[in-house]
């Protein structure tokens, strides 16, 4: 699917970027040219992005990160 019209950037090229080491939409801009001159593909660009980056991540990465950043219950809650 053609995330970008206006540069011709496909799903896959967006996938292989993040393959190849890219994280970020700044760095997907500035080396595929997504999101860099209408814009109207930021959002979906960016949705791939994520989707990408969250499959790239070992499962028990995953889970580790859900846990670190869950809110820590109040006292008056725990009590």
């Amino acid at each position: 699917m053609i995330v970008c019209v206006c540069n011709n950037v496909s799903e896959q090229k967006i996938r292989h970027a993040v393959d190849s080491g890219m994280s970020s939409m700044r760095e997907l801009r500035q080396k595929l040219g997504v999101a860099d001159s209408c814009g109207k593909c930021h959002s979906c660009a960016k949705n791939v992005l994520r989707e990408c980056l969250e499959n790239n991540v070992p499962t028990a990465h995953r889970h580790l990160h859900a846990l670190v950043f869950q809110p820590m219950p109040s006292i008056a809650t725990a009590v």
